[in-house]
């Protein structure tokens, strides 16, 4: 059943309410009781050591704060010149959406949507729906449609790629620099900051306050155990509030906190992470034959793959360079494709000595998958960037599109993958792993 939610103010859950709260974990599905927590502490489950809550003060005004100085340094990042490329006389100045809307004229209409949708669209879209959130929550009075904003909100995180564009730019200025005259305008140094902000201010979201301030507590199932796996009990945990649901394989269920679906597993999981991951493996053979871009200078073509452009970076002394698009173009897909297909191998042959080294993995391999489109926003940049008429020029080329498949893809197989199958061989009870751990962080 339902309690009313409380009026929100500054104290934390623990605070407001005497009854012990339990949550499931949601990588190994392990069952522990959430310690009193103070700003500047997190809990983590006493099984696998992740993070089920943290802590922030003054939760609500903090990230109201940051996403309002993040929408900010936004507006100013698109309404002014982001680079100027002058070269033998010619020169081209762009704008931040110009890294998209030139990728529209080359005909790539789908990798100009990715880029546009990931730098600007989402992270505008998060930070608008932190705003309308946590605004209502401090006037007491939840605005409409807060429920499902909060539920919308973890879903955008790992599509936004500003610090991963960053990087790109960068990237793109280093390869350029020494042919042409560089310089880089006020958008450049507003979405450098925009970048620091979204970042702080997806660090700021106090999850656990933000739904309990939203909706409250209902009780936990009854007859709920610490010390073992919530699948055992016909239990599982919300990924979106975190409460902990009684669920039933034969009915839908939805979370009775904030009406997620809920699953006891991800349906198909291994299967879907095969598919994904096989469709990735056939879409990078594309994305390292065909070129990735094409160099046009005094009427002299050449095309450019992935591989071809880290050697010609080696040749011309741009070790860095080289050796940032070689891990991220390279070593992390190739390394995500062969991690997670190890895992769905070993998934059903998981034992407690090695699931916390696997579990590891799988959050590496999760972490690291959005770094690959760094390429894709070198190419955007030095598209849109290098247009010096007959003199140099700058083309996409085909590979673009199959390679933003393959990071895109491979994502999509990481969250598809359900890193609790990893837990699910049976383990004794442990009365010494009850209570989650609480840890200091930076308040």
């Amino acid at each position: 059943m339902h309690v009313n939610a409380p009026l929100v103010d500054q104290q934390p859950p623990e605070i407001r309410t005497q009854r012990r709260r339990l949550r499931a974990c949601h990588e190994c599905d392990w069952v522990s009781a959430l310690p009193p927590l103070k700003s500047g502490e997190k809990a983590s489950c006493p099984r696998c050591s992740h993070v089920l809550v943290k802590r922030h003060r003054y939760p609500a005004q903090r990230s109201m704060a940051l996403a309002a100085a993040s929408l900010i340094a936004l507006l100013l990042a698109v309404s002014y010149p982001f680079v100027s490329f002058s070269y033998s006389g010619v020169s081209n100045r762009i704008e931040l959406s110009e890294t998209a809307s030139t990728l529209i004229t080359f005909h790539q209409p789908v990798v100009a949507i990715g880029v546009v949708m990931t730098i600007v669209v989402l992270p505008a879209v998060y930070l608008l729906g932190t705003l309308w959130l946590q605004y209502g929550l401090l006037r007491n009075d939840p605005l409409p449609f807060s429920r499902s904003t909060a539920r919308s909100l973890s879903h955008l995180t790992p599509w936004m790629m500003a610090d991963v564009f960053i990087v790109g730019a960068l990237v793109s200025l280093f390869k350029v620099a020494g042919l042409a005259d560089i310089d880089l305008g006020l958008a450049f140094w507003a979405f450098c900051v925009f970048a620091i902000l979204l970042l702080m201010t997806v660090q700021s979201i106090d999850a656990d306050w933000m739904w309990f301030a939203l909706e409250g507590e209902p009780l936990v199932p009854e007859g709920t155990q610490t010390g073992m796996s919530a699948a055992a009990q016909r239990l599982t945990s919300c990924p979106t509030c975190g409460l902990i649901n009684r669920i039933s394989p034969d009915r839908k269920h939805h979370c009775v906190r904030c009406h997620e679906r809920l699953h006891p597993r991800l349906p198909h999981s291994i299967q879907r992470t095969w598919a994904l991951l096989a469709a990735a493996t056939v879409m990078y053979i594309p994305a390292n034959i065909y070129p990735i871009m094409t160099t046009t200078s005094l009427g002299d073509s050449s095309p450019s793959t992935i591989v071809g452009g880290i050697v010609e970076l080696i040749q011309a002394g741009s070790w860095p360079v080289a050796g940032v698009i070689f891990v991220a173009s390279i070593i992390v897909p190739v390394g995500k494709l062969c991690a997670l297909a190890w895992l769905c191998t070993v998934a059903n042959r998981s034992h407690a000595l090695n699931a916390q080294t696997r579990t590891t993995l799988y959050r590496i391999t999760e972490f690291i998958g959005r770094w690959s489109m760094v390429d894709i926003f070198v190419v955007a940049i030095l598209v849109a960037l290098i247009r010096a008429d007959s003199l140099m020029t700058v083309n996409p080329g085909p590979a673009a599109l199959a390679f933003g498949s393959v990071v895109v893809l491979t994502m999509l197989a990481a969250m598809t993958f359900d890193p609790r199958l990893l837990w699910d061989a049976p383990i004794t009870k442990h009365p010494g792993r009850q209570a989650a751990r609480k840890e200091i962080i930076d308040g």
